[in-house]
Protein backbone atom coordinates (compact mmCIF):
# COMPACT_ATOMS: atom_id res chain seq x y z
CA UNK A 1 0.00 0.00 0.00
CA UNK A 2 3.32 2.55 0.38
CA UNK A 3 2.46 5.66 0.97
CA UNK A 4 -1.09 6.09 0.56
CA UNK A 5 -3.40 4.16 3.24
CA UNK A 6 -7.26 4.14 3.20
CA UNK A 7 -10.19 3.26 6.19
CA UNK A 8 -13.56 2.63 6.07
CA UNK A 9 -16.39 1.51 7.96
CA UNK A 10 -19.13 -0.70 7.26
CA UNK A 11 -22.55 0.12 7.27
CA UNK A 12 -25.39 -1.37 6.06
CA UNK A 13 -27.95 1.00 4.56
CA UNK A 14 -31.85 -0.35 3.57
CA UNK A 15 -31.37 1.86 0.37
CA UNK A 16 -28.19 1.72 -1.45
CA UNK A 17 -27.26 3.94 -4.53
CA UNK A 18 -24.22 3.92 -6.73
CA UNK A 19 -24.36 7.96 -6.44
CA UNK A 20 -21.71 9.20 -3.60
CA UNK A 21 -20.69 12.49 -2.40
CA UNK A 22 -17.02 12.95 -1.87
CA UNK A 23 -15.62 15.19 0.36
CA UNK A 24 -12.41 16.98 0.67
CA UNK A 25 -11.33 17.02 5.05
CA UNK A 26 -9.66 20.45 5.63
CA UNK A 27 -12.25 22.90 4.74
CA UNK A 28 -14.96 21.51 4.14
CA UNK A 29 -15.52 18.89 6.87
CA UNK A 30 -13.14 20.27 9.60
CA UNK A 31 -11.75 24.01 10.01
CA UNK A 32 -8.69 24.55 8.27
CA UNK A 33 -5.65 26.86 9.28
CA UNK A 34 -5.06 30.04 7.26
CA UNK A 35 -1.62 31.90 7.23
CA UNK A 36 -0.06 33.96 5.08
CA UNK A 37 -3.29 33.20 2.47
CA UNK A 38 -2.75 29.94 2.34
CA UNK A 39 -4.85 27.02 4.03
CA UNK A 40 -3.58 24.27 6.39
CA UNK A 41 -4.57 21.18 8.04
CA UNK A 42 -5.21 21.12 11.83
CA UNK A 43 -1.77 19.78 13.37
CA UNK A 44 -3.27 18.25 17.03
CA UNK A 45 -6.28 16.70 17.88
CA UNK A 46 -7.17 19.86 20.60
CA UNK A 47 -7.19 21.90 16.87
CA UNK A 48 -9.67 19.20 15.20
CA UNK A 49 -13.67 20.79 14.76
CA UNK A 50 -15.86 19.98 12.56
CA UNK A 51 -16.83 23.25 10.51
CA UNK A 52 -20.58 24.44 11.56
CA UNK A 53 -23.79 22.86 9.68
CA UNK A 54 -21.27 19.92 8.94
CA UNK A 55 -23.04 17.15 10.78
CA UNK A 56 -26.43 17.97 9.63
CA UNK A 57 -25.19 18.75 5.98
CA UNK A 58 -23.52 15.42 6.07
CA UNK A 59 -26.29 13.58 7.67
CA UNK A 60 -29.13 14.94 5.18
CA UNK A 61 -27.03 13.25 2.05
CA UNK A 62 -26.70 10.12 3.44
CA UNK A 63 -30.36 9.96 4.45
CA UNK A 64 -31.19 10.56 0.74
CA UNK A 65 -29.06 7.62 -0.29
CA UNK A 66 -25.48 9.35 -1.19
CA UNK A 67 -22.34 7.39 0.01
CA UNK A 68 -19.76 9.26 1.32
CA UNK A 69 -16.56 9.38 1.19
CA UNK A 70 -13.60 12.04 1.91
CA UNK A 71 -10.89 12.42 0.12
CA UNK A 72 -8.06 14.13 1.30
CA UNK A 73 -4.50 14.77 0.50
CA UNK A 74 -2.52 14.45 3.69
CA UNK A 75 1.23 14.96 2.46
CA UNK A 76 2.22 16.59 5.93
CA UNK A 77 2.87 13.11 6.76
CA UNK A 78 5.30 12.55 4.13
CA UNK A 79 7.12 15.82 5.12
CA UNK A 80 7.32 15.10 8.68
CA UNK A 81 5.11 18.02 9.32
CA UNK A 82 2.17 15.72 10.69
CA UNK A 83 2.75 12.91 12.67
CA UNK A 84 0.65 9.69 10.98
CA UNK A 85 -0.96 8.12 14.03
CA UNK A 86 -2.82 11.87 14.41
CA UNK A 87 -4.17 12.11 11.01
CA UNK A 88 -5.34 8.54 11.78
CA UNK A 89 -6.77 9.25 14.66
CA UNK A 90 -8.66 12.51 13.15
CA UNK A 91 -9.86 10.14 10.77
CA UNK A 92 -10.82 7.25 13.22
CA UNK A 93 -12.92 10.00 14.90
CA UNK A 94 -14.60 11.47 11.81
CA UNK A 95 -16.02 7.97 10.90
CA UNK A 96 -17.15 7.52 14.61
CA UNK A 97 -18.88 10.50 14.45
CA UNK A 98 -20.51 10.87 10.97
CA UNK A 99 -22.57 8.71 8.69
CA UNK A 100 -19.45 8.60 6.49
CA UNK A 101 -18.63 5.28 4.21
CA UNK A 102 -15.39 5.41 4.16
CA UNK A 103 -12.25 7.86 3.85
CA UNK A 104 -9.27 7.87 0.79
CA UNK A 105 -5.86 9.25 1.86
CA UNK A 106 -2.75 10.34 -0.19
CA UNK A 107 -0.23 11.16 2.51
CA UNK A 108 2.63 11.39 -1.06
CA UNK A 109 4.02 15.27 -2.09
CA UNK A 110 3.99 16.29 -5.39
CA UNK A 111 7.17 15.24 -5.87
CA UNK A 112 5.90 11.55 -5.59
CA UNK A 113 4.06 11.67 -8.81
CA UNK A 114 1.30 8.93 -7.13
CA UNK A 115 -1.50 8.85 -8.90
CA UNK A 116 -3.89 9.65 -5.68
CA UNK A 117 -2.85 12.72 -5.07
CA UNK A 118 -5.29 15.73 -6.10
CA UNK A 119 -5.99 17.00 -8.62
CA UNK A 120 -5.54 13.55 -9.94
CA UNK A 121 -8.40 11.08 -9.62
CA UNK A 122 -7.29 8.35 -8.12
CA UNK A 123 -8.96 8.18 -4.47
CA UNK A 124 -11.86 9.10 -6.09
CA UNK A 125 -11.60 5.84 -8.47
CA UNK A 126 -10.64 3.39 -5.58
CA UNK A 127 -13.39 4.45 -3.77
CA UNK A 128 -16.06 3.79 -6.58
CA UNK A 129 -14.53 0.66 -7.67
CA UNK A 130 -15.27 -0.59 -3.81
CA UNK A 131 -18.48 0.24 -2.95
CA UNK A 132 -19.83 0.26 -7.32
CA UNK A 133 -20.25 4.27 -7.15
CA UNK A 134 -20.67 5.80 -10.80
CA UNK A 135 -18.90 9.06 -10.48
CA UNK A 136 -21.18 10.29 -13.13
CA UNK A 137 -23.83 10.29 -10.82
CA UNK A 138 -21.69 11.96 -8.40
CA UNK A 139 -20.49 14.97 -6.87
CA UNK A 140 -16.38 16.26 -5.25
CA UNK A 141 -17.06 18.92 -2.95
CA UNK A 142 -13.85 20.82 -2.01
CA UNK A 143 -12.30 23.58 -1.47
CA UNK A 144 -9.00 23.88 -3.75
CA UNK A 145 -8.55 23.56 -7.42
CA UNK A 146 -7.01 20.17 -6.90
CA UNK A 147 -10.43 18.83 -5.45
CA UNK A 148 -12.37 20.12 -8.45
CA UNK A 149 -9.54 18.63 -10.55
CA UNK A 150 -9.95 15.67 -9.30
CA UNK A 151 -13.82 15.37 -9.58
CA UNK A 152 -13.94 16.95 -12.92
CA UNK A 153 -10.50 14.29 -13.37
CA UNK A 154 -13.37 11.65 -12.64
CA UNK A 155 -16.45 12.90 -14.13
CA UNK A 156 -18.50 14.25 -10.98
CA UNK A 157 -19.61 17.29 -10.78
CA UNK A 158 -18.03 19.59 -9.01
CA UNK A 159 -18.92 22.35 -5.61
CA UNK A 160 -16.10 24.71 -4.12
CA UNK A 161 -16.77 26.28 -1.05
CA UNK A 162 -15.46 29.68 -1.39
CA UNK A 163 -13.17 30.95 1.11
CA UNK A 164 -11.02 34.13 0.86
CA UNK A 165 -8.07 31.47 0.45
CA UNK A 166 -8.96 30.18 -2.95
CA UNK A 167 -9.89 33.10 -4.89
CA UNK A 168 -7.35 32.09 -7.75
CA UNK A 169 -8.52 28.81 -9.33
CA UNK A 170 -6.62 26.83 -11.59
CA UNK A 171 -9.79 24.59 -12.86
CA UNK A 172 -13.40 26.34 -12.46
CA UNK A 173 -15.78 24.17 -10.33
CA UNK A 174 -19.62 23.38 -11.35
CA UNK A 175 -21.15 25.79 -8.45
CA UNK A 176 -19.77 28.10 -5.91
CA UNK A 177 -21.13 27.76 -2.41
CA UNK A 178 -19.90 28.99 1.09
CA UNK A 179 -20.85 26.21 3.24
CA UNK A 180 -21.08 22.26 3.40
CA UNK A 181 -25.05 23.07 4.05
CA UNK A 182 -25.33 25.12 1.17
CA UNK A 183 -23.29 22.19 -1.12
CA UNK A 184 -25.89 19.60 0.31
CA UNK A 185 -28.93 22.00 -0.33
CA UNK A 186 -27.86 22.01 -4.11
CA UNK A 187 -27.13 18.95 -4.77
CA UNK A 188 -30.29 17.56 -3.04
CA UNK A 189 -32.42 20.01 -5.25
CA UNK A 190 -30.23 19.47 -8.06
CA UNK A 191 -29.28 23.01 -8.24
CA UNK A 192 -25.72 21.44 -9.59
Amino acid sequence: MGMAGQLSQSRERADLHDRAVFLDRDGVLVRAFVRDGKAYPPQTLDEFELLPGVTDAVRRLSEAGFRLVVATNQPDVATGRQRRDVCEEMHRRLLEGLPIDGIEVCYHTDSDNCLCRKPKPGMLFAAAAKWSIRTDLSYMVGDSWRDVGAGKAAGCKTILLKYNYNANLEIQPDLEVFSLWEASEAILHGHV
